[in-house]
């Protein structure tokens, strides 16, 4: 009710959009970053005319299997640019929208001929201020200079627990400021309408700063009883309330939901002005075709989600004379080999380039004099590079991926679930992935980091075994649309595996396969690994061998690869009667279960690490071919 005034300013007067194609791509975007008042998002759905928010899908407001759950849920309800509720993340997935829409500007608009050219709007509210992502992706968009990022902050000074004084005395708009954002006030915000309006036109005129316009406003306008009170954040007004407000405001008692047609007349022009404003962009898009065949064909291609036609060939192939190195350095090579033909791969690392190898070499850094650039140095931010990832893929028309060491996933994490949650397009390349990091110590040693990934439903994990399964898992990112994927790559060096000798790489798209069996019969136990210790496993698979114990190793790259497989393909690689297993993963033991068995074994890591030289941690650790053989007699001995 605090934020209806700015929202009728900005919808009515200079949102660009068009309801009957909510996904039409030259529209402004616009965020409700605060997805608490989610409300206000779906009543300007209904009021502008979007086609599935219907009256009944209002009344349906937080009921099962409606359009309008609590938080706004952006694969969910047409409209929705972004899924929104955790306090920070709206407002900072939309740098990365304003960074995509300006990147595909440069690389598409010709002579005047403007495809791409648009706002990016949002509302936030004291609780987006508050949180340190919005520090973070507010930086950069400062630095980047953003000018088409217009954020509205409903200054009403009042949180979930109490009044915002209690918590929340800093000068906002200074802090802004000293960003580099230009800050306006709006001091009444319920009520001087002309102020807002005005307001949004001096930010749109800035093209060289993004643009906080601070609101004041009450939050619960018009309530007689409950506005201004943190009692009405978190709960609905209730029947008396209601009531009383529909008095004190002049509004008809019945029905309960009730819209004036003067009210709905007035929004309803959304539809033939959006139409208007698509109908003139395609024929801008007509003229644009003729004239750029070439560049349509590729907007064309980036606009639905494809990739360039034979951009597989590409891809690097590795032999064992390559000599071992790192799955990091390969995934680098690898992003440095498509680069050069997929024209929107965007990203970059939280200053850990040199380390994470996300640096696209000979391609400039995006940045306010190059708006082109595909690599963004997201500075030590891994919060606002989540988000920021994320919403460069709520955009669209880019792929977008984010870098850092596995262990500081714990930042971002939030980031990292919206994103699954939200199905979007991201990819996450974290390096450095376990106690064998070394002398840096139990601080920077990833433990827990690959299980606490793997609990986020529809993330894809992928841990690769060694350079041609890494390129199998990159191929797989770039072509999974429906969903995140996480990379889990070594800092140290590994063998390159001969594949004349073992499976293809290619089995890996299945999750797991059988890299190695025995040359005759069944065999006795199963070796299940991933990332660095599948070498371990051939290693330890070598000397059971030669004491006659006849040994299967399967890589195991990733989980929920492997379970998406059919019942059937799963028992050709883990046969249920075979219960002698042992698994190897330098991480917590958590899940590792479901595989190796109840008679089966876990070589694991179930405490911090500690800082030494790495080949000196895996003995110490266990991890060795000695012990992988003691394991598997022992899982023998226990599976008869």
């Amino acid at each position: 009710m605090g934020a209806a005034p700015m929202a009728y300013m900005l919808w009515t007067n200079f949102l660009k959009h068009n309801p009957k194609n909510p996904s039409w791509p030259d529209r402004d975007r616009f965020v409700l970053s605060g997805g608490h008042g989610s409300m206000l998002l779906y009543s300007l759905l209904y009021l502008t005319g979007y086609d599935d928010m219907t009256m009944e899908q209002l009344k349906s407001f937080r009921q099962f299997g409606s359009l309008t759950p609590g938080h706004p849920e952006s694969h969910l309800t047409p409209g929705v640019e972004a899924t929104t509720g955790p306090l920070g993340q709206g407002i900072s997935n939309s740098v990365g929208m304003a960074i995509a829409e300006r990147f595909l500007a440069q690389m598409f608009n010709r002579d005047g001929l403007k495809i791409v050219d648009h706002y990016t709007y949002v509302i936030a509210s004291d609780g987006d201020m508050m949180e340190g992502v919005t520090a973070e992706a507010a930086s950069l968009a400062g630095h980047l200079k953003l000018g088409k990022l217009i954020v509205l902050y409903d200054d009403n000074k009042i949180s979930l627990a109490a009044p915002t004084a209690v918590s929340f005395t800093e000068d906002v708009k200074g802090r802004f400021r000293s960003y580099g954002w230009q800050v306006l006030s709006v001091e009444d915000g319920n009520t001087d309408i002309g102020a807002i309006g005005a307001a949004i036109g001096q930010a749109q005129a800035d093209r060289e700063h993004p643009t906080l316009i601070a609101v004041r406003t009450t939050i619960g306008y018009g309530s007689p009883n409950m506005a201004n009170t943190s009692g009405i954040h978190g709960s609905p007004l209730g029947p008396e309330e209601v009531k009383a407000t529909k008095e004190k405001l002049g509004w008809p008692l019945e029905p309960d939901f009730h819209v004036p047609d003067e009210v709905l007349e007035l929004y309803r022009t959304a539809v033939e002005k959006g139409e208007k404003w698509e109908s003139e962009w395609k024929g801008r898009l007509d003229e644009y075709k003729k004239k750029y065949p070439e560049l349509f064909r590729i907007w064309e291609m980036v606009t639905s989600k494809k990739l360039p036609d034979g951009w597989e060939k590409s891809l690097p192939v590795y032999t064992p004379e390559d000599g071992a190195q790192p799955t990091r350095k390969i995934s680098g090579a690898v992003i440095n080999a498509v680069a050069k033909v997929i024209h929107h791969l965007i990203g970059g690392a939280a200053d850990l380039a040199p380390s994470t190898n996300t640096y696209m070499k000979g391609i400039d850094d995006q940045q306010a004099a190059t708006p082109g650039g595909r690599n963004i140095r997201f500075g030590v931010r891994e919060h606002a590079m989540g988000a920021a990832v994320n919403g460069m893929a709520y955009h669209g028309g880019v792929i977008p991926f984010g870098g850092t060491f596995l262990t500081f996933s714990d930042y971002m994490r939030g980031a990292v679930r919206i994103s699954a949650l939200a199905n979007l397009h991201t990819i996450w390349v974290y390096t450095h992935d376990s106690v064998w990091l070394g002398e840096d110590g139990p601080t920077h040693q990833s433990v827990e980091h690959i299980a606490a990934l793997r609990a986020i439903p529809n993330l894809v994990v992928i841990r690769p075994a060694d350079a041609n399964e890494t390129v199998v898992a990159w191929k797989y990112a770039l072509t999974h649309t429906e969903g995140p994927v996480a990379l889990i790559l070594s800092r140290q060096n590994l063998p390159i595996l001969d594949r004349s000798v073992y499976a293809d790489a290619e089995h890996m798209l299945k999750g797991a396969y059988v890299l190695a069996d025995p040359k005759d019969g069944k065999p006795d136990v199963i070796l299940i690994a991933t990332g660095s210790e599948v070498a371990l496993a051939l290693e330890g698979r070598e000397r059971l061998e030669k004491k006659g114990k006849k040994t299967r190793v399967v890589s195991m790259p990733s989980w929920e690869l492997f379970e998406k497989q059919p019942q059937s393909y799963r028992d050709t690689v883990l046969p249920p009667a075979l219960k002698a297993r042992v698994a190897i993963e330098a991480g917590v033991s958590m899940g590792w279960h479901r595989y190796a068995g109840e008679r089966g074994r876990i070589i694991s890591h179930d405490r911090f690490g500690a800082s030494a030289p790495y080949k000196l941690l895996m003995e110490q650790f266990g991890f060795t071919a000695d012990r992988v053989v003691r394991e598997a007699e022992q899982a023998i001995k226990d599976a008869r």
